[in-house]
């Protein structure tokens, strides 16, 4: 497929760089920023939040030093962070390079995030507590089946696209029906002007063979391990927080839970994490084959030298 390039003479108006977890996008956007004066900005939903630096990867403290970061564990776990949220946050960021005269990279595994950056967001309006409740409550002891057929009964059109096991984003649709009388698909009509014109950028889904890219999530879940990752679920279980926080659903969080409570061993654990990660990891793939074809593939090797000649 012909890949869009920025306008010919023109330089990139940000660098987005995208990948399954655990494939080196985040050295490789260390590299670029080292390189060309950019400053890593996180397109990463669970790496925006604070309390698990260990466990979602986030760049190390060392890391942060050599290049600007942002975007990175600046919200609190006891908040729901939205995709429209952090489109206000990256445009913020944008605006603030720019006025400095540094290149952006956005670097992260999240499509949402790169699909609201450049194809717009709908703006829909903030969901009431008492109905976000509401909606949980009644959803209290049903499946998954059963809550993506009430949806189907409501919203076709946002149940047709959504997997019956996605049960975050069911709750989420029938969160927006409840409160606004009006279907999510109905909303996602009405689309924003997007933030980035995807033309303008240059932009890379790095590949990573499947085989290798299991062994790395394997053997990074268990680094994790040894830097503290059990430490900071456990601070993060002393905060007692609403089950139903985002940042609860971190891959790894939920065993390494069970684990804490004695329901599970460390080494049952760490399996069910490894797995965990392991099943994302094949879900960004689709996501990225599907919704970001017209983007230029390379292997981690040949990464840099993508980037850099998109950018010339």
């Amino acid at each position: 497929m012909e890949v869009s390039e920025p306008e010919k003479g023109k330089k990139p108006s940000a660098v987005l760089i995208a990948g399954p977890t655990a494939s080196g996008k985040s050295a490789l956007a260390l590299a670029l920023a080292e390189r060309v004066g950019g400053v890593v900005l996180n397109a990463d939903s669970m790496q925006v939040y604070g309390d698990l630096r260990v466990l979602t990867a986030r760049p190390t403290v060392a890391e942060a030093r050599r290049v600007p970061h942002g975007l990175y564990g600046h919200v609190d776990a006891d908040t729901d962070y939205s995709v429209g949220r952090w489109v206000t946050d990256a445009a913020r960021a944008i605006a603030e390079c720019r006025r400095e005269g540094l290149v952006p990279i956005f670097v992260g595994g999240t499509g949402l995030y790169f699909r609201a950056l450049t194809q717009g967001l709908a703006e829909i309006p903030p969901i009431p507590a008492e109905v976000r409740a509401t909606v949980r409550g009644e959803a209290e002891g049903l499946g998954n089946a059963v809550l993506h057929a009430r949806l189907a009964a409501l919203d076709p059109k946002t149940a047709a696209r959504l997997e019956v096991n996605d049960r975050q984003r069911i709750l989420r649709a029938l969160e927006v029906v409840a409160a606004t009388g009006r279907p999510l698909s109905r909303w996602q009509q009405d689309t924003q002007r997007p933030v980035l014109e995807a033309g303008t950028c240059a932009r890379l889904v790095l590949e990573v063979d499947r085989a290798l890219l299991r062994r790395r999530i394997d053997t990074r879940f268990e680094d994790m391990i040894a830097a503290g990752a059990l430490e900071e679920v456990r601070a993060l279980a002393a905060r007692r927080l609403d089950p139903a926080r985002t940042v609860l659903k971190a891959h790894g969080a939920p065993a390494l839970t069970r684990h804490l409570a004695g329901e599970i061993s460390l080494a049952e654990a760490i399996a069910e994490g490894q797995g965990d990660t392991r099943r994302y990891a094949k879900r960004q793939d689709t996501f990225f084959r599907h919704q970001m074809a017209d983007w230029h593939r390379a292997t981690p090797g040949a990464a840099l030298e993508c980037l850099l000649a998109q950018m010339a």
